[in-house]
């Protein structure tokens, strides 16, 4: 494999998607949420609830996204919250929605994209807020979820190792940045594949777990890093490519199955084991480390990406997240 290191550093460095993790801390802040009992930072809140916990969580999608692909938009406000119940070690319960649209014809392929993606996940939609007299397409959708142990972004440690497990069964969703790999696939094996992270979270195999979000793979480690009050140092060699897709985009990739994990390394080879199982393409492609730097290596050398203490993304009083 030939990589310019220093160059896919610049490219990291200079990333919107990850830039625009900081607003989370700008808005936590106003709000007055860092310092509560319920840590801002994770995929979803997690509220404790009897022997389990309550998840909650929501996605609001980019106007321009929604106006080029209405449909997809409306597949993904589904999927992509799903993901989030999963990246904690839960299991979606149902889905709620908020549409804006410029008429009856405006709002139909995005909720048509929504009612195809419920019923491929199995995840009903019980409700929302609709607007469609409004001149322009907007959507957010919110989800409700159930976890009996979780998985967090508080609670990666020095010494495990980080696993990149994503779905490479796809294809982008051109022109953006979005590795497709559901909308064409059996309902039951996006299940399947989603319900196996409730199921390494109840197994005790790993603690700690983010969803790749529109970061991709590395900004979704720096706030996994900022999280835990941890260095990761990430092998570039070690991240597996789909066929023709070069290590540049790869990194600035939304999948729409896509996961790091921090695993102590006696469980690494049981969790592998578990994607391996369902055709998931997952690998150790870095460690955890003491410290607050989060660097990319190859070939033996290494390149600083963010020092979060000195530069924090998130910058929340409790840690920082998605």
């Amino acid at each position: 494999m030939s990589l310019d290191l220093a160059a896919i550093a610049d490219q990291v460095r200079a990333s919107v998607g990850i830039a625009a993790k900081a607003d989370i801390g700008t808005v936590a802040t106003r709000l007055g949420l860092p310092g509560q009992a319920i840590f801002v930072g994770d995929d979803c809140a997690a509220i404790p609830d009897g022997d389990g916990f309550l998840l909650f969580a929501i996605e609001g999608f980019i106007n321009e996204f929604v106006a080029a692909d209405p449909w997809f938009a409306g597949w993904c406000g589904v999927m992509v919250n799903i993901s989030d119940i999963a990246a904690m070690g839960g299991r979606p319960v149902a889905v709620v929605d908020a549409v804006w649209a410029a008429g009856e014809e405006g709002a139909a392929p995005i909720l048509d994209g929504m009612r195809a993606a419920s019923a491929a996940f199995g995840v009903p939609i019980v409700g929302g807020h609709t607007n469609i007299r409004t001149d322009r397409g907007q959507l957010s959708v919110a989800i409700l979820g159930r976890a009996k142990r979780l998985l967090t972004s508080f609670d990666a440690k020095p010494g495990d190792l980080l696993i990149a497990a994503i779905d490479h069964r796809g294809r982008y969703r051109e022109p953006f940045n979005n590795w497709e790999a559901a909308t064409s696939a059996p309902p039951e094996r996006l299940r399947g594949d989603l319900d196996m992270m409730a199921e390494i979270a109840e197994a005790g195999l790993a603690v700690a777990a983010k969803d790749i979000s529109q970061g991709g793979i590395i900004g979704t480690a720096i706030m996994l890093a900022e999280c835990s009050g941890v260095g990761i140092d990430i092998d570039l060699e070690a991240i597996a490519l789909p066929s023709g897709v070069t290590m540049s985009r790869w990194l600035a990739t939304f999948p729409s199955f896509g996961y790091l994990l921090a695993v102590d390394e006696q469980n690494v080879a049981a969790v592998l084991s578990r994607f391996a199982a369902r055709d998931i393409t997952a690998s150790v492609i870095g460690t955890v480390k003491p410290g607050s730097e989060v660097a990319l290596t190859a070939f033996g050398s290494r390149e600083l990406i963010r020092d979060y203490r000195i530069s924090p993304l998130m910058g929340l009083a409790n840690g920082g997240g998605a």
